[in-house]
């Protein structure tokens, strides 16, 4: 039976388990365990594990700047997949959400993980034209 529970920084080596052997996942020095655990504290209970007979088998990280909400690394092994449990994990979050007054979230999707784009477009969320996204990062933290 899988339980879905929130996620804690004990969590961090199996959900980076989890992302290392998910194509699509690409990880940055953003995924390391201090940065997870600032995640994590700035945004308490709104990230998420779904588990199997204590199994860690999908996860999805949540957050929010508080007006926007965003969602990070929704992962569910193989096996387990078609079975609802990402949507699971996205309404447990969306939820959260709009529990803090906050109704938009966003992600993003690498424009070469067509499997992704697929699941969200799938599941009615609306692929952005009208904006481009910008990134600024410190010299040295190229991977961030």
């Amino acid at each position: 039976m899988v339980n879905i529970r929130v996620m804690s920084t004990a969590d961090y080596d199996a959900v980076l388990e989890l992302m290392q052997d998910t194509p699509g996942i690409s990880l940055r020095d953003a995924d390391s365990r201090e940065a997870t655990e600032r995640y994590l504290a700035r945004n308490p209970g709104m990230s998420f594990v779904a588990q199997d007979s204590g199994r860690l088998i999908a996860c999805v990280m949540c957050g929010h700047d508080g007006r926007r909400g965003y969602l990070q690394h929704l992962l569910v092994l193989p096996a387990y997949r078609r079975q609802g449990i990402a949507q699971a994990l996205v309404q447990r979050c969306l939820t959260e959400l709009e529990q803090l007054g906050i109704h938009k979230c966003h992600l993003d999707v690498f424009k070469t993980n067509t499997d992704a784009a697929r699941y969200w477009q799938g599941q009615g969320w609306t692929l952005r034209t009208d904006i481009d996204r910008y990134s600024f990062t410190r010299a040295g933290n190229e991977n961030a």
